[in-house]
């Protein structure tokens, strides 16, 4: 089986440097869109702002559906501080200190840019002292230091900054000639590249896949109700294709795609896990099996709002999950072969 991963690989990058936090992801939906319609697949656009493409395939009474979120972890101006700085909060789960140092940009609703960097609020060593290591990394000890020339909050406002406005991470994305990919925003960005890289290889080998496919573009997974509503209606299996998570008392690695039996939503569908054991360890495809205790996906999302099908989770393994992550253009590559075969099955 040929894969196009120079495609996914260049197309893995470019989705990872359009911003696309939970709550504003227009232009990586946008782009993900784009990518269908130069596939010559129908797809459109929700009312929830997710996209969905189907491709028809030999059996149309049922549906299978693929999906992985465009949505990432982010923040929002919470407060505009006295001294001219920008106090956050989250979107989606993650440590402060992973996105401490972190380079950003804080975008208006008049669509003005302004770059900045998130610092603690006693960042230098030669003024606090001991202060600087030990003081507790919270959304009240981290802020954002602007590269404009802010004094107090009246110089802030001036530059059109309210609170609400959408704060984007840097990812500085890198692919090293080992294969590996770093970048924040891994997940899930590696599964919408997956997605992207299965429906490719159908149209261009002219395969049409046993039951009609959709492939669901969810915009809200981070915050739990991505796939939870618009799922074609015909689905009697559903896999969210999702980053694997890679650590202590795991078995997922870099270079595989992981089959997740259980997150902490609870088990995934015995029959539809076997099923996809069966298929990769068929066609050679380098996979694992693991639970995450900490975990919910679009799968999960979908059950929770009521969906009557077979749920599964696949997806490469990506280190340092919500932090600095990365991956290796294999575990892809097996996620994408994965994909296939099950469609195809």
């Amino acid at each position: 089986m040929n894969i196009d991963m120079q495609y996914v690989t260049e197309k893995l990058v470019e989705i990872l440097k359009t911003p696309s936090p939970t709550g504003n992801t227009k232009d990586a939906i946008n782009f993900t869109k784009k990518e269908f319609d130069s596939l010559g697949i129908e797809n459109y656009i929700t009312n929830k702002g997710a996209l969905v493409a189907t491709i028809k395939g030999v059996i149309d009474e049922e549906h299978r559906t693929l999906s992985a979120h465009v949505d990432t972890l982010g923040a929002m101006v919470k407060e505009i501080k006295e001294n001219g700085r920008l106090k956050l909060t989250q979107l989606g789960g993650y440590t402060w200190n992973s996105i401490e140092g972190e380079y950003c940009t804080i975008e208006t609703s008049s669509d003005k840019k302004y770059s900045g960097t998130i610092i603690t609020v006693k960042a230098s060593s030669h003024v606090h002292g001991g202060e600087a290591k030990s003081l507790e990394r919270n959304e009240s000890t981290m802020e954002v230091r602007l590269d404009e020339k802010v004094k107090n909050k009246e110089d802030v406002e001036k530059l059109g900054i309210e609170v609400g406005d959408f704060v984007y991470f840097d990812p500085r994305t890198t692919v090293t000639e080992s294969g590996f990919v770093k970048s924040r925003h891994l997940d899930d960005k590696a599964g919408i590249a997956s997605i992207l890289g299965i429906a490719k290889y159908l149209v261009d080998n002219n395969v049409t896949p046993k039951y009609t496919t959709n492939f669901f573009i969810s915009n809200y997974e981070e915050v739990g109700h991505g796939a939870s509503a618009s799922i074609p209606e015909k689905t009697f299996e559903f896999i969210a294709i999702d980053m694997a998570a890679p650590g202590d008392g795991q078995t997922s690695d870099e270079f595989s795609v992981t089959i997740c039996a259980k997150d902490s939503s609870g088990p995934y569908d015995y029959e539809l896990k076997n099923k996809l054991v069966k298929i990769a360890k068929n066609n050679n495809i380098n996979y694992k099996i693991d639970i995450y205790p900490f975990y919910g996906s679009d799968a999960s999302a979908a059950m929770r709002a009521g969906w009557e099908f077979k749920h599964g989770l696949i997806g490469p393994g990506v280190d340092a999950s919500h932090s600095h992550e990365r991956t290796h253009k294999e575990a892809i590559e097996n996620t994408i072969k994965l994909g296939i075969k099950y469609l195809i099955d």
